[in-house]
């Protein structure tokens, strides 16, 4: 197959062609120099930013490493029972190095592209423009998601709550057994789990952070003798205190703190005191308990509900009591009952 000449085309002679290659040898030689620049400059600048992002990724898994061993050290001793629960900080730990590392990549990778891009003379304005619009609409379109992953970023960093933390979020209330930067799981009293959207949760009251408080009423009979009943609850609660681990769980001493309500049939004496983080009920069930050893010992009872009565003094049977009320149809020569009786012809 032949291709056509157009026979008005003048002929290439090779003085032309010379000369033409001349041309495009001196525009690639006034180039190259450029060419070589621009290069150099776009690789100068990926692998500074290739090497960055690996010694920051590298130093914050160092870091997050380092922060578990220091919790793995105290692990099993009274420090980490009483301070630090390993699980939770290693979650913790995890969840801040993964934030951290994303965002350092993100950084780090997106500062590379824009100056490649600006080493290859190419326009920013019009990109960045189309950028935050994209921006915006993915904003609206995705801002629960936006609003529940930087509630948990916070939430996570600001240390509001933590696994095998008891809290309530409103919402709901239970053990936390998992704290991701989405969704918050919950394990209920019943079992349940719940699965808490961090955007959604308002407030949270954290029952394991800092001290508790247990709260303990005893009713008493109004005749009991007053420091009678003061001496043994002191000393009931002076040896729990001393017991193991009620002297771990116990953070101060058990206060009476005197009469709250003086009845007919019964006074109540209030006892309270500081204790560990989500041991309250625990201790309130263990002080009733001795309370109520300490009391039968000591002969004195704990009454309730309605008040007891002994032999003496339960009243006589009322003899009218099974009787029925009077009438006025008992009379026949009353209205009522000549009213009702019926006519006669």
């Amino acid at each position: 197959m032949f291709l056509a000449v157009d026979p008005s085309t003048p002929p290439v002679t090779l003085d032309e062609a010379a000369e033409r290659a001349n041309d495009a040898a001196s525009w690639v030689e006034q180039n190259w120099s450029t060419w070589l620049n621009v290069g150099l400059r776009i690789l100068l600048i990926v692998a500074i930013a290739v090497v960055l992002r690996i010694f920051v990724r590298r130093t914050l898994t160092k870091l997050i490493e380092r922060m578990n061993r220091s919790v793995q050290a105290v692990e099993g001793t009274a420090l980490g029972g009483l301070l630090v629960n390993a699980e939770r900080r290693r979650q913790r730990s995890e969840a801040i190095g993964s934030v951290l590392r994303s965002v350092a990549s993100f950084l780090i990778m997106g500062t590379a592209g824009l100056m490649v891009l600006g080493a290859l003379d190419i326009n920013l304005a019009p990109l960045l423009a189309s950028a935050g619009v994209a921006g915006v609409a993915l904003g609206f379109g995705a801002r629960n998601l936006v609003t529940d992953f930087l509630s948990g970023v916070f939430m996570i960093i600001e240390d509001q709550y933590g696994v095998g933390d008891t809290v309530d979020a409103g919402v709901a209330s239970g053990e936390v057994i998992e704290v991701g930067l989405r969704v918050t799981k919950l394990r209920g009293d019943n079992g349940e789990i719940w699965y808490v959207r961090n955007g959604e949760v308002k407030r949270i009251g954290n029952l394991s952070q800092g001290w508790a408080t247990a709260s303990v009423d005893v009713n008493v009979r109004p005749t009991e003798d007053l420091d009678t009943v003061r001496k043994t609850i002191g000393h009931a609660a002076a040896v729990m205190s001393k017991d193991e681990p009620w002297n771990e769980r116990l953070w101060g001493p058990v206060e009476i703190l005197g009469l709250t309500e003086v009845m007919l049939d019964r006074m109540t004496v209030s006892v309270s005191a500081k204790t560990m983080p989500g041991q309250a009920l625990r201790v309130e069930r263990e002080l009733r308990w001795r309370i109520k050893q300490a009391f039968d010992e000591a002969g004195i009872r704990i009454v309730g509900g309605l008040p007891a009565q002994t032999g003496d003094e339960q009243a006589a049977a009322d003899p009218t009591a099974g009787m029925a009320a009077p009438s006025a149809y008992a009379s026949s020569t009353s209205p009522q009952s000549v009213a009702a009786s019926p006519l006669t012809k």
